[in-house]
């Protein structure tokens, strides 16, 4: 089983900061797997935003490109998503997920919630304008 839990979310204000985590952690755990953060407003489905891969490839969704920074610390089985410069639209509960990774055309790709087997519970992120 793989178990992982976020942190870091709250409220900030339009161009404000967060740090996200995800600490990973069960016996089947192990750094080959593909992480990834995705997040879920209501009324909406549930997207990817970052995802990276075992080999330290990255993939983001267009709307965070330039403001979101995926990274993994594999020494303390934790993921992070940096993000910088938050607008409104960026409000959404933000979840963390393991999978064994998605290629297309030979490029890792975040790919959909179905690519994924472990979710967080997940954190509330609020940007308010």
């Amino acid at each position: 089983q793989v178990q992982l839990v976020e942190s870091g979310g709250g409220s900030v204000q339009a161009g404000g900061s967060l740090r996200l985590s995800c600490q990973a952690s069960g016996n089947d755990y192990n750094s080959a797997y593909s992480m990834a953060w995705f997040r879920q407003a209501p009324g909406k489905e549930r997207e990817g935003v970052a995802a990276i891969d075992s080999d330290g490839s990255t993939s983001y969704a267009d709307s965070v490109k330039g403001r979101f920074t995926i990274s993994i610390d594999n020494a303390k089985n934790t993921l992070y998503l940096q993000m910088n410069s938050l607008k409104p639209e960026d409000t959404a509960m933000y979840y963390c997920a393991a999978g064994a990774g998605v290629y297309r055309d030979y490029r890792f790709d975040i790919g959909s919630e179905g690519d994924y087997g472990y979710w967080g519970p997940g954190t509330q992120v609020t940007v308010s304008a």
